[in-house]
């Protein structure tokens, strides 16, 4: 997968998932804002819709293509244990942070994988699959960012991703805008002090 890899100060690595019609590039400056400090491991979608990047198919812009998406979703996870080896950064410490399509992946990955990620910052994600027994989350901490006139992610569905979080036994905060789908700065503020406020910087 095309990707981004930059060495930290701290032993902290920041997954960076973008958008649909994303890249790279594109979390970056707000990676760098959460935690100056921490690696930057970020991925080019590696699925195309009409030349733009993605995680995974869709069928229609709020349908998703199920097999693709659990293909995907066991690639991607695969794909970051990889880089933990090559660039030799401490798996278990790893904090994701992904927008919309980004997040929708990153949140499929925490249904299937135990132990999947340290804390997850999940910008506009919708729920990715239903009919699924998830993985025990084991406590880990889950920053929403949700906006009230968000259409591609209402209200109901922010809190049924809350509540299957929840039942898995993630601690799941949610940070409400007054905008829509796009990112908002007001968010990505919110999460940044979220993040300062419960990484701890122990010891493994």
């Amino acid at each position: 997968m095309v990707h981004i890899f930059k060495k930290g100060q701290n032993d902290h690595t920041l997954l960076l998932l973008h958008g649909t019609g994303g890249n790279e590039h594109d979390l970056l400056s707000i990676g760098n804002l959460i935690d100056p400090q921490a690696n930057i491991l970020s991925i080019r979608g590696a699925v195309l819709e009409y030349g733009m990047p993605r995680f995974y198919k869709r069928k229609s812009m709020t349908v998703f293509d199920y097999e693709s998406l659990v293909e995907e979703t066991h690639n991607l996870r695969d794909f970051i244990d990889d880089c933990s080896r090559k660039y030799k950064f401490n798996r278990s410490k790893v904090v994701v942070v992904g927008y919309s399509n980004g997040a929708n992946i990153a949140a499929s990955i925490l249904f299937h994988y135990e132990k999947a990620f340290k804390k997850a910052i999940l910008f506009h994600p919708m729920v990715p699959i239903r009919d699924l027994e998830l993985a025990d989350l084991h406590q880990t901490e889950i920053f929403i960012g949700a906006g009230h006139y968000d259409q591609m992610m209402p209200q109901h569905e922010v809190q049924e991703l809350t509540q299957m979080f929840q039942s898995a036994n993630a601690i799941v905060e949610v940070f409400w805008t007054d905008y829509g789908h796009q990112l908002s700065k007001e968010e990505v503020l919110a999460a940044k002090s979220w993040y300062e406020g419960n990484v701890m910087y122990d010891e493994v």
